[in-house]
């Protein structure tokens, strides 16, 4: 078990490590030994896990000490029902992004580094899932939040994956204050109540629930293939995961569940792109495992959290050739096709179907109210004193 634990990490942190060396010497290495490299330090790491899910199966659930990284920050990976699903899920996703990105990628500028930042987030996420300390599974956190945020913003030459790009960052900032926090909580012998709700708040942003969840439309600006992994299934679903992890359920998970599931709904169906869409059909279902989790419905809210992201990936791997598809069909069938979900429609009046129609095409004017006026408000607040003290220094300059 220790060796197929470390493995599970290692092998695609060590891919990372040896292209980020071969970049910074200026090693051209081919597209062919770039992608070959990553894919296979994937499928490596995919069948370590399932190496353990055999292990687990004959001897039990177990557990490897790798040293302390310094006193008090012990380097602790676990294997039991709950991670070793997720390894196998996300070697196998690491290895299908890898092989579908050869051609989509193919003589891109950033093709080598979108394949460093791909083996980073894999790494990254196999920490998560594998860490059996809260410090340790804050690090994996970080780097797969960093790995995607650069992941966004890879066409770096358009103003929109920039800015989805740094939207996203700042969210992670602001809920990681969450996570961060109840690493510190539980190091001081903190109430059990508290560090729950650090790790929820934590939950909000990582996983786009409501209000927090703007990031993750704008963050479908990244290459397709980065965003089925990220963004379709993987990122998203570290936050349903970190709540099983740690056995946090009760109505507060239950409620933002809620109110995120209805509210992503409502709004995905007002979105005129398919990226779009799926971002909040991607918000929907992390909702829904949500209330799940908040149940107390363990096994169920894993096996829909797996299925929900090999669904959602294959959906955004397809979505660049949707509109030929449809396209196709529409010839097919002779006409437009059918459209679908009038029912929902047909239970409202008319004068609230337009109410909602606005509102969903607005956002939920949730953008509106934390850019603008929060973040707007603090902005020009902190200008203000910035102004303020610069006319004090002023001062004492001409008195001096």
């Amino acid at each position: 078990m220790n060796a197929l634990l470390v493995a599970a990490v290692g092998v695609p942190l060590a891919a990372f490590l040896a292209l980020a060396v071969a970049l910074w010497f200026g090693r051209v290495w081919t597209e062919g030994v770039v992608s070959g490299l990553v894919i296979g330090a994937s499928v490596v790491s995919g069948l370590a896990g399932a190496g353990l899910a055999v292990v687990c199966l004959v001897d039990g659930p177990g557990s490897v000490a790798l040293g302390a990284w310094f006193a008090g920050f012990p380097l602790r990976l676990t294997a039991d029902w709950l991670s070793v699903p997720m390894v196998v899920l996300v070697g196998l996703l690491g290895c299908l992004i890898g092989a579908f990105s050869q051609r989509y990628l193919h003589r891109d500028p950033g093709y080598r580094r979108f394949y460093l930042l791909l083996a980073l987030f894999v790494a990254a996420v196999q920490i998560v899932v594998l860490a059996a300390t809260l410090d340790l599974l804050v690090v994996g956190w970080e780097l797969a939040g960093l790995a995607s945020a650069l992941l966004i913003a890879f066409f770096h030459h358009r103003p929109g994956p920039v800015a989805g790009s740094l939207r996203a960052f700042i969210t992670y900032r602001v809920s990681d204050i969450g996570l961060i926090g109840a690493a510190v909580v539980e190091h001081h012998g903190g109430s059990r109540t508290a560090v729950a709700l650090l790790l929820v708040w934590a939950v909000v942003g990582k996983s786009a629930q409501f209000p927090l969840g703007g990031w993750l439309p704008r963050a479908m600006e990244g290459p397709t293939p980065s965003s089925a992994i990220c963004y379709g299934a993987i990122s998203v679903s570290l936050g349903p995961y970190l709540l099983l992890r740690n056995g946090i359920d009760g109505p507060a998970v239950i409620a933002i569940g809620a109110v995120t599931a209805l509210y992503a709904t409502l709004v995905g169906r007002a979105q005129t792109d398919i990226k779009s869409s799926l971002a909040y059909a991607s918000m929907t279902q992390i909702a829904v495992v949500l209330v799940e989790v908040g149940l107390g419905w363990d096994v169920l809210a894993l096996v829909h959290l797996i299925a929900h992201a090999l669904l959602r990936s294959g959906q955004i791997l397809r979505s660049p050739s949707l509109l030929h598809d449809h396209h196709h069909l529409e010839q097919s069938l002779g006409g437009p096709i059918p459209t679908t979900g009038r029912h929902f429609d047909r239970l409202l009046p008319a004068a609230l179907r337009s109410w909602l129609y606005r509102f969903a095409l607005e956002r939920g004017y949730v953008d509106a109210l934390l850019v603008d006026r929060l973040i707007g408000g603090l902005v020009r607040t902190v200008n203000r004193a910035a102004q303020a003290e610069q006319r004090w220094a002023d001062r004492q300059a001409v008195t001096r």
